[in-house]
């Protein structure tokens, strides 16, 4: 259950999670409700990606092509993020890599992964690969907003050590924290993450609805995700990887680095050369 708590002294420990992160469990097999809320985000992302697709002119096929692609790609990349960041772990334990009780995963690893599958099935269909961004990068983030609930039931993700009112407390012994974490008051960071991502896109979306030109809509929705994921990995609690910064925020960097000159690339296309949106199909003989 989800409970308020007042403690002895004079901080507010704020909300307990006492659920357990196990939602059904058949002898020896369990579910997580991390793993359903991974086939809600799925689910979702699929929806927002068909609709999207239809406003930018593309086949159900060109939407579902490209979204196996980068759910594919998207998995792998993000598992392969995740062991190349915890590598001494890996390298002591490398029957994990792929073991089922060992599952975690880089969201940015997969955006990264995915994306690139994305506009490479893109072009191998005919279709611009910047026009099925615009629809595969938006999906991806309502599809992250999904799973990062279930991260905080889940209890993985924890945040640093915090006396904030609204900071969160596990109780269940199954939560996926490290040791003495738990009873411990941490920054709430998948709700963090997930408020950040939810304005990231309604801004993007916004601003799509007068900037008119194909990629617009990824390259200012990854510029802004990216950035909320620099900005909040101060309030997780992850060891320095390069530079002083976390994994996540090296490629939070890097994304940043990338989105900038190419919103400036775009924002310098003249009017007559951008796209409008739905034109995808009348342009497959321009692939870009």
């Amino acid at each position: 259950m989800l409970e308020l708590v007042v403690s002895p002294s004079e901080f507010v420990d704020g909300i307990v999670i006492a659920i357990s992160p196990i939602a059904v469990s058949i002898g020896p097999a369990s579910v997580r409700w991390f793993g359903i809320a991974v086939a809600l985000g799925l689910a979702a992302g699929l929806l927002v990606a068909a609709r999207l697709g239809r406003g930018q002119g593309l086949t159900e096929g060109d939407v579902y092509a490209c979204a196996l692609g980068g759910i594919m790609a998207g998995a792998v990349g993000a598992r392969l993020t995740h062991v190349v960041d915890k590598l001494d772990y890996y390298l002591q334990n490398p029957y994990f890599v792929l073991s089922p009780s060992h599952v975690s995963m880089s969201s940015l690893g997969a955006l990264v992964f995915g994306s690139v599958a994305v506009a490479f099935v893109a072009r191998r269909r005919g279709v611009p690969g910047s026009t099925a961004l615009d629809v595969g990068v938006p999906a991806f983030l309502v599809g992250q907003i999904v799973g990062r609930l279930g991260s905080l039931l889940n209890g993985e993700s924890w945040g640093s050590p915090s006396s904030l009112p609204w900071a969160i407390t596990y109780l269940s012994p199954d939560a996926m924290l490290p040791p003495g974490r738990l009873g411990m008051p941490t920054h709430p960071y998948p709700v963090y993450e997930a408020l950040w991502t939810t304005a990231a896109l309604g801004i993007a979306l916004l601003l799509s609805r007068r900037w008119h030109v194909r990629g617009g809509l990824a390259a200012v929705a990854l510029l802004l995700y990216a950035a909320g994921r620099l900005y909040l990995g101060q309030f997780r609690e992850e060891g320095a990887w390069l530079f002083g910064l976390q994994q996540a925020q090296v490629l939070a960097a890097v994304v940043v680095l990338l989105c900038v000159p190419w919103i400036v690339y775009l924002a310098a296309t003249p009017p007559q050369a951008r796209d409008r949106p739905g034109a995808a199909r009348a342009s497959r003989g321009q692939v870009l």
